[in-house]
């Protein structure tokens, strides 16, 4: 009999012994963003590279590793891959990374620039173009393909200081200005699926005060700091809560089931206390009508 630690690590190395080809029979996704998806400024940019495919070679894991590691967990075929590149916009993965993006993928997860456009933070029309562009882009090579926006969390380092973009207005505000513009690239776009709520579940656990809303003035006791040392990436517990929710909305998995003993959260030095607390996060915020747009991205996963 394995250990669940023995298991864990055999099932590790069998991925790992698979290289680069897909196992037979798995579902192929595809994680197209920056450093968000990538995980600066935590563990979690390293975090177990050999699960996915990097197809720019740079050996990160992120948040793609995450959600790996919670399908082994749940029993879920899933062949992940990941392109990547620092503070880049959709514009730029169309320009330089067809190539890398190129294939027949099942799911793909876009995250955009964080402001939607560089120059113009809040402007939704770069965003809205681009966006259908790059789901036409991999519908034509899968029509079945499920295309999901990802809504990222609000920046702190542009709502609460001095002359920010965000200044003055309320923490979920840039998560409601991000998510109108996927709204408008949905209605735009007949190829785009849905829409992911990794914003709108930082916002839920501010609003339950699981996470504290403003690093600025301190982090209160028992709360979470979502946000990393810029107080613009995500802390290792932002990251997981990110992971949890794309995890839950492209699988229909119950996250609760990952419960306190889930690995990730373990190795990262995660709580189980912390870890069942963001699972139930994300699960609220996926169940929540007023937040996911156009229904489930597939059949939830048999229990």
């Amino acid at each position: 009999m394995f250990s669940g630690k023995a298991l864990l690590r055999l099932m590790l190395g069998i991925v790992a012994a698979i290289g680069t080809g897909a196992p037979a029979g798995a579902e192929r996704i595809l994680f197209v963003g920056n450093s968000f998806t990538y995980g600066a400024g935590s563990p979690v940019r390293y975090f177990h590279p050999e699960l996915v495919r990097d197809l720019n070679r740079s050996g990160v894991g992120g948040v793609p590793a995450l959600f790996k590691m919670f399908a082994i967990q749940a029993g879920l075929d899933w062949d992940v891959s990941l392109e990547t590149e620092a503070a880049r916009d959709f514009a730029f993965h169309l320009a330089n990374r067809r190539a890398e993006m190129t294939g027949a993928w099942d799911v793909v997860v876009l995250q955009d620039y964080s402001t939607l456009e560089k120059a113009h933070p809040g402007d939704p029309g770069p965003h809205i173009r681009d966006a259908a562009r790059l789901a036409a882009l991999f519908k034509a090579a899968n029509p079945s393909a499920r295309v999901l926006l990802e809504t990222t969390w609000p920046r702190a380092d542009l709502i609460y200081p001095a002359n920010t973009p965000w200044r003055g207005r309320p923490v979920g505000a840039m998560v409601e200005d991000i998510a109108r513009a996927n709204a408008l690239a949905m209605l735009n776009s007949r190829d785009l699926s849905g829409t992911v709520p990794v914003g709108e579940a930082w916002v839920r656990a501010m609003n339950q005060g699981v996470a504290d809303p403003n690093p600025y003035d301190g982090t209160a006791f028992g709360k979470l700091d979502l946000w990393t040392w810029d107080h613009y990436h995500a802390s290792t517990a932002g990251y997981y809560l990110a992971a949890l929710v794309i995890f839950g909305r492209v699988t229909g998995y119950d996250l609760r089931r990952l419960g306190p003993k889930e690995r990730a959260a373990d190795e990262l030095g995660l709580s189980g206390i912390t870890a069942t607390t963001l699972q139930r996060i994300a699960n609220e915020a996926l169940a929540d009508p007023n937040i996911v747009r156009s229904g489930p991205a597939r059949s939830p996963a048999r229990r």
